[in-house]
């Protein structure tokens, strides 16, 4: 049974209001937790989505930015478990996100530890894929401690939402990969044969970061765009999700994509000769962390190294300006961006050695038979 209208979460509360799961005798407890608003999924977790704040990008900016624009746009932060409980959800466009967590403990007298999160949330311009994360590293778990948190983790799922609203699964490689193959049984639902994305998670700080000699070409800017620009900046965002074949945009989506984009001072812009010629945007921060999410050149304005241009100047602005710990992004494997992303300062990319905090990611879709969201 899903517990409805959930106060805030304690570390008793997770035991007792949960779905309990055998486990291995190392780990005596294991237990999965419905949380139906962010708050409740923040009061939980939000500890150890602060310690993980990095690799939790996802999940933890799409949960703060449902419970509320004030938050975001005051700049105010949580400091514990209390604060997040002042906030109300404000989610905008009417459908329920929610959440589940995997929790394991080896004694009912030890607090739980988190190790798995699922969000099932939407946008504005419809629901987003399934998003995994755990703040475990595959090197410590084997694949006995990942079944037995991914079957009981789908199980549920599928008590609360039906097999077509999984139309994809994202997060790290190790994680996506039996999570999906799992659901993909349980539902007789298959898996599309290519992944819509397979991507390096890579980040930038000010350690890594790489300053350029190369100046702007004479009338050339940038800035951040404003509603005059909304009709470039709605091209722009069109022409980057058809690129993505999975994810198209008609212009009229576009359009509200880049409204919101200009209106809340989350995109930038490259301009020469008058015209927008490169957009970056920034849609996911949190207080130490920020993701760059879409850079994109129009094909006429490409080898030009605008792109490396308005990248490095957004990632520097938000590094110092900002104070932001460090900026991240996802680049497909296959991408060429790597170079210009690598000469910026982003790690693990062209080659290099993936370090810490460098990860696989992988988007697999289901062939469900509905049309798809967008992110």
């Amino acid at each position: 049974m899903i517990p409805e209208n959930r106060a805030r979460a304690t570390y008793a509360e997770i035991i007792q209001n949960a779905w309990p799961y055998p486990c291995s005798l190392i780990c005596k407890t294991l237990v999965v937790v419905y949380h139906n608003s962010p708050a409740d999924f923040l009061s939980a977790t939000f500890p150890t989505l602060r310690r993980h704040e990095e690799s939790a990008n996802i999940v933890f900016a799409h949960a703060l930015k449902l419970l509320g624009s004030e938050a975001a746009l005051t700049g105010c932060h949580f400091t514990n478990e209390s604060d997040v409980s002042t906030w109300s959800n404000t989610n905008a466009n009417g459908n329920e996100p929610f959440w589940l967590t995997v929790w394991s403990s080896i004694s009912p007298f030890i607090p739980p530890t988190l190790d798995i999160v699922l969000s099932c949330v939407s946008s504005t311009l419809g629901d987003y894929p399934i998003f995994l994360w755990t703040p475990k590293n595959p090197t410590s778990t084997s694949p006995s401690w990942l079944h037995s948190r991914i079957e009981p983790l789908a199980d549920h799922l599928l008590h609360i939402v039906p097999p077509r609203r999984v139309f994809s699964v994202f997060g790290a490689t190790w994680l996506v990969k039996p999570f999906t193959r799992h659901w993909s049984d349980l539902v007789q639902c298959p898996i599309e044969p290519e992944p819509f994305y397979a991507a390096c998670y890579t980040y930038c700080n000010l350690e890594t970061f790489k300053e350029s000699n190369d100046s702007l070409t004479r009338g050339d800017g940038i800035r951040r765009a404003n509603m005059e620009d909304l009709g470039a900046v709605a091209q722009l965002c069109k022409e980057f999700a058809d690129d993505s074949v999975y994810f198209p945009l008609e212009i009229d989506a576009a359009t509200i994509e880049g409204r919101e984009l200009i209106s809340k001072g989350l995109i930038w812009i490259y301009e020469s000769d008058g015209e927008v010629t490169s957009i970056c945007a920034v849609t996911r921060s949190t207080q130490n962390v920020s993701a760059i999410t879409k850079v994109y050149t129009t094909p006429k304005w490409r080898r030009r190294g605008f792109a490396e241009h308005l990248v490095r100047n957004v990632t520097k602005r938000l590094l110092i300006d900002c104070g932001k710990r460090s900026v991240t992004l996802y680049v497909g494997h296959s991408n060429n961006a790597q170079r210009v992303y690598d000469r910026v300062g982003f790690v693990g990319l062209c080659g290099k050695e993936k370090i810490n905090g460098v990860e696989d990611s992988l988007e697999l879709g289901l062939v469900t038979g509905f049309p798809r969201g967008h992110w």
